[in-house]
């Protein structure tokens, strides 16, 4: 696949325009993370059967280079264990529940955190559905971008030309892209002009931000060859303001929810 091939392929995802709405395309961040364990397989399986089009999932590295699905570097939010996922091996964290107790009480005992591979096979049954990779730092980081950025692009190769691979660091998207040809999406920590302009040089074909930040300051959203995604925007109404304003793709923690309204989904949910 070309270098300019896996962004092509994603372009017909985007707004949806009629003479009476402009609808974004929906990101179920994290999977569906309202009712289920985030960054798990159920809660990946709940949003597309939900009729999720596109799904986000973040990666860490194991201390034996195993790309999981995992936010955060350590695990006590997610599975109340005071330990950090880098420094255990897979077979280690295979032992370990991330069931989010805390915030979901006993409802999903034995989930366990799953790899990319997994997580692949499972997306693999959803040709339909794009998927966006967010490469964290905390890996990069301890681990190199070279050696993450190529583990993590091997496991997603079945699925690679629906990918998008999303991350705040510049360098590792570059990688990707001009390594493998995969669509990137670069995320902006702070609205500046200074971040306009990386934006500019990098020219991903998505920027991603935090409604909160692009909403709360002056100006338009940045006009460019990229299209806009915006996190997490929780109801109806708030992911049509921001279609409003210039978001493709709204991310969303209730994707059941906002597609249950048939303003955003007047179709009904595509199934496998």
């Amino acid at each position: 696949m070309g270098m300019s091939e896996g962004g092509d392929a994603l372009r017909s995802k985007g707004v949806i325009q009629d003479t009476d709405l402009i609808r974004p395309t929906l990101v179920a961040h994290r999977g569906y993370w309202l009712r289920y364990p985030e960054n798990t397989l159920v809660a990946l399986l709940a949003a597309v059967e939900a009729g999720a089009e596109c799904v986000e999932f973040d990666v860490q590295m194991t201390a034996d280079n195993v790309p999981v699905l995992l936010h955060d570097a350590d695990l006590p939010r997610t599975a109340g264990v005071a330990a950090r996922v880098m420094e255990l091996s897979i077979s280690e964290l295979r032992q370990i529940e991330v069931n989010e107790p805390a915030r979901l009480g006993p409802a999903f005992r034995g989930v366990r955190l799953p790899t990319v591979a997994e997580a692949v096979a499972l997306l693999g049954e959803w040709p339909q559905v794009v998927v966006f990779v967010e490469i964290k730092q905390d890996s990069l980081r301890r681990f190199g971008t070279a050696l993450v950025v190529e583990r993590v692009v091997e496991m997603l190769r079945p699925v690679l030309a629906r990918c998008v691979v999303i991350s705040y660091d510049s360098e590792a998207l570059k990688r990707a892209r001009d390594g493998h040809g995969v669509a990137i999406g670069w995320i902006i920590k702070r609205w500046s002009q200074r971040s306009r302009r990386r934006a500019e040089s990098l020219a991903p074909g998505y920027l991603v931000c935090n409604y909160l930040i692009a909403t709360g300051t002056p100006g338009d959203l940045w006009p460019g060859p990229w299209r806009w995604v915006l996190y997490d925007a929780d109801t109806a109404e708030a992911a049509l303001r921001l279609a409003r304003l210039g978001a493709a793709y709204v991310e969303t923690r209730a994707i059941g929810e906002l597609l249950s309204d048939p303003r955003l989904n007047p179709g009904g949910p595509p199934r496998p």
